[in-house]
Order: C-alpha cells, then structure tokens, then sequence
C-alpha cells in the first residue's frame, strides 16, 4: 500500500475537479480494491458469478460518480469503497435470487467479522435488510459494522473516518455485533 498522504493529495485534488488525479490515484490504489474486493467475494457462496476484478471495476465506476465528496484522506477512500462493493453485492444478490425465484439461498460467513458466533454462515440480503434496519436506529453503529466488515478498515482507521475516538469504535463495534447476531438469528 503506497503511503496515505499521497493518497490523500490526490484524492483532494481529484474532489476539487482536477480529473487526471483520479488517473494518477488509480494504480495507487487499485491493489488495495481488489484485496477489498476479494476479502468481500470471500465471505460470497463458493459459485459466485462476480469476480474481484469486476468487483473493483463496477465501484470504481460508482467512484467516479462521487463528485461531490469532499475527500479527507484513505481511510474515507476505502470505506466510501466499501459501502459502494457492498451495494453491488447486494444488487447482484437480489438479481441472482430474482432470476431463480426460490432457488438456491446466496450465503455469506460472517465468522471473519471478529466472529459474529452464534450463526457463522447469513444470507447476504438478510445482512443487509439487518443492517437498514441498524441504521436506521444507529446510523454510526450500522456504518461502523460497514467499514469494519465490508471495508476491512481497523478499530484505528474507522474512528479515523469517523471523527470519533478508538474507544467509542470498540464500544460501538460490540453492541452492533451483538445486535446484529440477535437480529439474523430471529429471521
């Protein structure tokens, strides 16, 4: 991983209009999407049909979009990122499951995130449909759920893209596990 304050410089440069940075940005970190993408593809059923690459290639489309971001550094990068692959699977899931109408269930472990335990393995929409509901009640838990899980940021990192401190994260991160694991196992 190329240091964050390079990172950064482009990122500010690239949210204040100036599109080459994006394309200086990219090979900076494109490794480090793909490992994204592939830690989120990980925890995907064995035959999925989304490969990293295309992964990385469909947020990065979904980037490009986010003009109106005002960038603060890697950390912010990577979960904007995150939150971007996680849409995408969750779009991918919901047509994959369409398409088969009562076909296969699209599984997703859940043992990687600091063990979740009680239930290792949850349908990706059920996750997600959890996490709305999260959100909606405690919006920064469900984002630090997001980050942590999803963007494989650290303790560090996530209260760094949160503006808030490493003890909060920690607090946070254990009640929104808890609450997650009561909700999945009720559906």
């Amino acid at each position: 991983m190329q240091p964050g304050g390079e990172i950064t410089r482009f990122l500010i440069k690239w949210g204040k209009g100036d599109s080459n940075a994006l394309d200086d940005l990219m090979p900076l970190v494109y490794n480090e999407l793909r490992r994204l993408a592939g830690s989120c593809l990980r925890r995907e059923r064995r035959d999925h049909t989304l490969q990293p690459t295309a992964l990385v290639h469909e947020a990065y489309l979904r980037l490009v979009d986010q003009r109106s971001t005002d960038w603060q550094g890697r950390a912010q990068f990577f979960g904007i990122a995150a939150r971007l692959m996680r849409h995408i699977l969750v779009d991918h899931a919901r047509k994959h499951t369409a398409a088969k109408r009562g076909g296969p269930t699209i599984r997703l472990s859940l043992s990687e995130a600091d063990r979740f335990d009680s239930k290792p393995d949850v349908e990706l929409i059920t996750l997600d449909l959890a996490l709305q509901k999260l959100e909606a009640i405690k919006p920064q838990h469900s984002r630090i759920i997001e980050l942590r899980f999803f963007g494989g940021l650290s303790i560090r990192e996530t209260a760094q893209v949160l503006g808030i401190s490493h003890a909060t994260v920690e607090r946070d991160w254990t009640f929104a596990r808890a609450w997650l694991r009561r909700e999945i196992v009720r559906n």
